[in-house]
C-alpha cells in the first residue's frame, strides 16, 4: 500500500500535507478518521462524508488492515448532523470501525486534541501519534487512497470551500493548479471589491491573491471583508506585535487557560513567553523553546486575548528563527495528565465564530457539479512536506490528465505529482510547471 500512495501522490489534503504512505506503521493500533474539520466556514468534510461515504469508510478499512490495526475511529462533530446518519446507516458493514461522537469545539481538528477525545491517550510534547499508537488521517486523504487503489486514479483534483463575502458559497471539486480567481467566479464573484482573501481558515490560514493556486492542500479560500478581525490581526508586523506586547500584556494568562495544548499538560505558557518577549527576559531559555509546543491554532489571540495582541504571531516567528538557526525540537518530559479544568475551558465553535464576527458566514455551501472545463493549470514542485519534486517533462510535451509529470528526489520523504489537466506543457521553472489546453 505504501508503494500505491506514493505513486498515487496521496498527501494530508488538509494542514501540511505529510506524505501519506510515510504514516503507515505496523506499530499502529488505532487508526483515526479527522472529521472535525477544524476551522469554521469550511465544508470539505462533512459534504464528502455524506456524498462518499461508502467510499470513505472502505478507505479507512483499507487502512485499517494494511497497518494491521485494532480498530478505525470515525471521529465527527455532533452538529454534522447529515454526515452521522449517512456514516449510521453502513457502519454495520464494517466490523473495525466504530463512530465517536466529537464535541462543537475548536479546535477539535488538532491531533493530539483528536486523539485524546476518542482514546483518552495524551502524545508527549514533540512527539508524533504513533508514539501512543495512533495515525490520524483526513477524510479527502482516505477518499484519494480509495480512488488510487480501486481505481488507479492519481491525486490530480482538490475539493474546496469558497465562503464569505461571494454570492454563491459552494464546495467545488477542481484541477489542482487552478486559480483563486477561476474558484471565486466558480462562487458568483465577489460581493464588495476591498475584500480581503484568506487561503485556508479564518484561524490558521493566510492572505492571498487572485493569482494564487490551488495545491493538494487547499482547503478553502475564504472572502472576508478588510475589518475582519482575522484580516486585521494578519496585517500587523511582527515589531508592532512586539511592541503592543510591551505596552498592553497585563499577564491575565487567559491564553494560558485556554490553549489546548497546556491544557493536555504540555510545557507551552503563551502568556510566560509574551513576558519573556515583551521585557527581553534571556535567563530562562525554556520560555523560547516551549514556543516548539505551540500548535498554532490561534485560540489565544483570536479569542482569549482582551487586549488584541499576538501570541501566535509571536510564537510562530519564534518557532521559526530556532529552526532557521538549527535548534530542535527539546526533548524533554512532560506531565502527560489533562488539566481537571480542561472541559470546562474547551471553546465552543459558535461562540469563537461569534466572537470573529463570521456568524453571517457560517451558511451551508453546497457541492457543486458540472463546474466546467479549466484552460490552464499551474502546478507547483511543492506540494506537501518534504523535498519539492523535480520535473520529469520539458516545455513542448503533451501530457494527459493524470501523467507523471514530477517525481521526488531518491530517497526523500515526497510523492508523485500528475498532470491535473490533458494539454501541452509550455514553462517549467525552477518551482512549477504550467499546462495548457
Amino acid at each position: 500500500m505504501k508503494q500505491v500512495l506514493f505513486e498515487g501522490g496521496v498527501v494530508g489534503a488538509g494542514g501540511a500535507g505529510f506524505p501519506t504512505y510515510a504514516k503507515l506503521s505496523e506499530q499502529a493500533s488505532t487508526v483515526i478518521l479527522n472529521g472535525s474539520e477544524c476551522e469554521p466556514l469550511i465544508k470539505v468534510d462533512r459534504q464528502l462524508m455524506n456524498d462518499y461515504v461508502k467510499e470513505v469508510l472502505s478507505g479507512m478499512m483499507m487502512f485499517v488492515e494494511a497497518m494491521n490495526a485494532d480498530e478505525g475511529i470515525i471521529a465527527v462533530k455532533k452538529s454534522y448532523t447529515t454526515a452521522i446518519e449517512a456514516i449510521r446507516f453502513h457502519l454495520g458493514e464494517y466490523k473495525k470501525l466504530r463512530l465517536h461522537v466529537l464535541p462543537d469545539i475548536y479546535p477539535a481538528g488538532d491531533e493530539v486534541v483528536l486523539i485524546y477525545e476518542t482514546t483518552g491517550k495524551i502524545v508527549p510534547q514533540g512527539k508524533i501519534p504513533i508514539t501512543v499508537g495512533c495515525v490520524v488521517v483526513n477524510v479527502e486523504t482516505v477518499l484519494n487512497a480509495y480512488r488510487k487503489i480501486t481505481e488507479n486514479r492519481n491525486v490530480t483534483t482538490k475539493f474546496v470551500t469558497i465562503a464569505g463575502e461571494v454570492k454563491n458559497p459552494v464546495t467545488v471539486e477542481v484541477p489542482i493548479g487552478i486559480t483563486v480567481r477561476e474558484l471565486i467566479d466558480l462562487a458568483g464573484g465577489l460581493t464588495r471589491e476591498d475584500s480581503v482573501l484568506i487561503m485556508g481558515g479564518p484561524m490558521t490560514g493566510n492572505i492571498t491573491s487572485m493569482n494564487a493556486v490551488v495545491t493538494k492542500t487547499t482547503k478553502a479560500v475564504l472572502v472576508l471583508p478588510p475589518n475582519s478581525p482575522t484580516v486585521s490581526k494578519r496585517q500587523h508586523n511582527a515589531k508592532m506585535d512586539i511592541r503592543n506586547a510591551m505596552s498592553a500584556c497585563s499577564q491575565c494568562q487567559n491564553c494560558t487557560a485556554v490553549c489546548p495544548r497546556a491544557l493536555l499538560g504540555h510545557s507551552i505558557k503563551p502568556h510566560e513567553f509574551m513576558r519573556s518577549i515583551a521585557n527581553g527576559i534571556t535567563s530562562n531559555v525554556d520560555t523560547y523553546l516551549n514556543s516548539f509546543f505551540c500548535c498554532s491554532c490561534g485560540l489565544c489571540e483570536f479569542y482569549a486575548c482582551h487586549q488584541d495582541l499576538s501570541p501566535r504571531r509571536l510564537l510562530d516567528a519564534c518557532k521559526a528563527g530556532l529552526r532557521s538557526n538549527g535548534v530542535k525540537i527539546p526533548d524533554t518530559p512532560d506531565k502527560g495528565v489533562a488539566n481537571r479544568m480542561r472541559e470546562e475551558r474547551r471553546i465552543p465553535e459558535h461562540r469563537l465564530v461569534n466572537k470573529l464576527g463570521l456568524h453571517k458566514y457560517d451558511i451551508p455551501a453546497p457541492m457543486m457539479q458540472g463546474i466546467g472545463v479549466f484552460k490552464q493549470v499551474q502546478l507547483n514542485f511543492r506540494q506537501n512536506i518534504g523535498a519539492p519534486v523535480q520535473p520529469c517533462v520539458k516545455p513542448g510535451d503533451m501530457v494527459a490528465e493524470g501523467q507523471l509529470i514530477g517525481t521526488p528526489p531518491e530517497g526523500a520523504l515526497g510523492v508523485y505529482l500528475h498532470a491535473s489537466i490533458s494539454g501541452m506543457v509550455t514553462e517549467v521553472t525552477d518551482s512549477y510547471i504550467t499546462i495548457k489546453q
